[in-house]
């Protein structure tokens, strides 16, 4: 199972230079990917910007936005940015996405967030096409520079996340759940995917949080604030983070039992030097 890491463009705090060297150090020390997590209501680093930034301090690592809220944008302009990516990083990028729950993403963005699951479904397909380089409405012209295309991971828990995995994707992205949770989703879509005669196998990414060091408290505030709109469940969410190398070993342990490709063990604090630390328990 390969190792990512999230970069922390939520954190609070987080500055443009602790991104750029999070990226050196994630590159030089064997992480698959850098990760992101992002709502549009949330003041945080844009994702595909910050990964076009990475793009040009690193060589090797990959750029996973897990998962990015893609019906709260356009799709000419997603597919134009996630283009733009791809071709400055040297196809390095694989995009998980899906519909999110925060009403306020939408209506900040002008879209609805009642027909999210419409939007997203029509928006999957011009993603395609836009990459392909086709138009995305009769009489434009193509938004995106045709590219070979971007790996997508869909995110979400129920059967029109399954489907569009199957329709759509190249595999599936458990948001946060644990290994326990998470195993019976994967089997539903591996059984959708041989039932849809698609060939290979379907690929699965998991996520879970991380702090090391004497970081406890801020990383608890971080998680508290950044889903404080879920109410009681953001404390269960900031409980829930692996903060002791015994915590990451097992939970390395349990994902890869269950068939998770890639776990992206995500930052919950800014300090660059929480790279080194995770390597040294996650790497070795």
């Amino acid at each position: 199972m390969q190792i990512g890491i999230g970069i922390p463009n939520s954190v609070r705090g987080t500055t443009g230079a602790q991104l750029l060297e999070w990226a050196r150090r994630a590159d030089a020390a064997g992480f698959s990917s850098l990760a992101t997590i992002g709502a549009v209501s949330y003041p945080s680093y844009e994702e595909l910007t910050v990964f076009a930034a990475a793009a040009a301090v690193t060589e090797r690592v990959r750029f996973f936005p897990n998962v990015l809220i893609a019906p709260a944008r356009s799709t000419a302009e997603l597919a134009k940015q996630a283009a733009t990516v791809q071709e400055i990083s040297g196809g390095r990028l694989t995009m998980g996405l899906g519909v999110g729950w925060r009403e306020s993403d939408y209506a900040l963005t002008g879209r609805d967030f009642t027909a999210r699951g419409r939007l997203f479904d029509e928006q999957l397909a011009g993603l395609r096409r836009a990459w392909a380089g086709e138009a995305l409405v009769e009489g434009a012209r193509p938004a995106a520079p045709p590219t070979a295309g971007v790996p997508l991971l869909i995110g979400g828990s129920g059967d029109a996340a399954v489907r569009r995995v199957v329709e759509h994707g190249a595999g599936y992205t458990a948001g946060g759940t644990p290994p326990e949770v998470t195993a019976p989703m994967l089997e539903r879509v591996r059984a959708a995917w041989r039932d849809a005669g698609r060939e290979g196998t379907p690929r699965f990414a998991a996520l879970a949080y991380f702090s090391l060091g004497d970081t406890e408290q801020r990383s608890r505030e971080y998680l508290l604030d950044y889903y404080q709109p879920m109410g009681d469940m953001a404390g269960t969410i900031a409980g829930s983070a692996l903060r002791t190398p015994e915590a990451i070993r097992g939970a390395i342990a349990a994902f890869a039992d269950i068939g998770v490709d890639e776990l992206v063990l995500d930052a919950t604090v800014s300090d660059p030097e929480q790279v080194d630390l995770l390597a040294e328990v996650a790497l070795t």
